[in-house]
């Protein structure tokens, strides 16, 4: 049995989040990164920016001259994590498969899923249809049996796209494509692919193993492989628990009320099951909130000792809450909540809350 795997990678992470907080700057040509008269480098690029040719970790200096009009904003890392960790979630609601290449790209095997879904193409539709809903961010998606081929199909159709390479067409496919598509090929290997006359998919194939090791070392085993449409690296999840989190995006807007106070609870009671379920206990407390404008801000509270039991989690949850919506922010509309756990250790904690009765 074929796995399924999906490849998800965001469109211009850094830069869509800024434009997303600032709508004054859609359809500018954004570049996250240093100051221009700085030694900084590009951080991302807008879709906009990029038709100037800047692409990322190019010199700040050289993008302005490419684009002077451009709009440059310094990186803003602990707003990207956070957005980073909201897709994660999301990721854990459909698989706990999930590998990380970067805050921005995950690859998901959905062979078996949470949704008990058994298209891969429909679960990545309802990925990218969330991810939207969470953070309003658009994603690019590929879906195939391994995740050489779910990588190559992401970009086929950026941005806010999504390409599928199942079996029976992969070998085709392999064969029109250009071998620069492969991830392992950077610009010195394309050079040297290229003298040796080999520029597409179908050049590749004809060429034995022992040739591409001869020419490309242990570079030749994976170029022979990945041409033939064979990738058996397991999707393998992060085993270092740094925080758990999980939230809530309300139908309309709300105010802080009674109704809210359950939609918490609710959330709590989730969020204590997964790290009992993991047999973990954390020290901080993060509540998050995200307005009806997007602002969206979090407060952590620490003890000394972790949470033993949901009531005190919850309670902690409940008072930083209404300290945000009644002193923070009064009469705020609200479209979503959070709640997380971290400062994380395993096993069970030194003293155990017992039950009164």
């Amino acid at each position: 049995m074929h796995r399924k795997i999906i490849h998800v990678d965001m469109d211009a992470f850094y830069a869509s989040i800024e434009i997303r907080d600032n709508p004054d700057l859609r359809g500018l040509p954004v570049v996250v990164g240093g100051k221009p008269s700085q030694r900084g480098v590009v951080a991302a690029a807008s879709y906009e920016a990029r038709k100037y040719g800047i692409r990322s970790a190019m010199p700040c200096s050289r993008a302005y001259r490419l684009c002077p009009q451009a709009v440059f904003i310094p990186p803003q890392f602990t707003k990207y994590r956070e957005v980073s960790r909201e897709l994660h979630d999301v990721f854990h609601e459909y698989t706990d498969l999930v590998e990380a290449l970067a805050l921005d790209e995950a690859w998901l095997d959905v062979t078996e899923n949470k949704m008990e879904e058994p298209s891969a193409t429909r679960v990545a539709e309802q990925i990218k249809s969330q991810i939207y809903e969470t953070v309003r961010l658009t994603c690019s998606a590929g879906v195939s049996y391994n995740k050489f081929l779910a990588k190559i199909a992401t970009e086929e159709n950026k941005p806010n796209g999504l390409f599928v390479i199942p079996p029976n067409h992969a070998h085709d496919y392999l064969m029109r494509m250009s071998v620069r598509k492969i991830p392992s090929v950077g610009k010195v290997t394309s050079q040297k692919l290229e003298g040796l006359g080999i520029r597409w998919g179908q050049e590749l194939y004809d060429q034995s193993e022992g040739f591409l090791v001869d020419h490309f070392g242990k570079l030749g085993h994976v170029l022979y492989d990945r041409v033939r449409g064979v990738d058996n690296r397991p999707v393998k999840p992060d085993r270092e628990h740094k925080s758990i989190s999980v939230e809530t995006t309300f139908l309309k807007d709300m105010q802080y009320g009674n109704e809210m106070v359950k939609e918490l609870q609710d959330l709590v009671e989730r969020l204590w099951k997964r790290t009992q379920t993991k047999s973990l206990y954390g020290r901080t407390v993060t509540i998050k909130v995200k307005f009806k404008n997007f602002q969206q801000i979090t407060r952590n509270v620490s003890n000394d000792e972790p949470y033993y039991d949901a009531p005190h989690l919850f309670q902690t949850c409940r008072e930083k809450l209404h300290t945000i919506c009644f002193q923070d922010f009064p009469n705020t509309p609200i479209r979503l909540i959070g709640v997380g756990l971290s400062n994380l250790s395993e096993g069970q904690p030194k003293y155990v809350q017992l039950e009164l009765f």
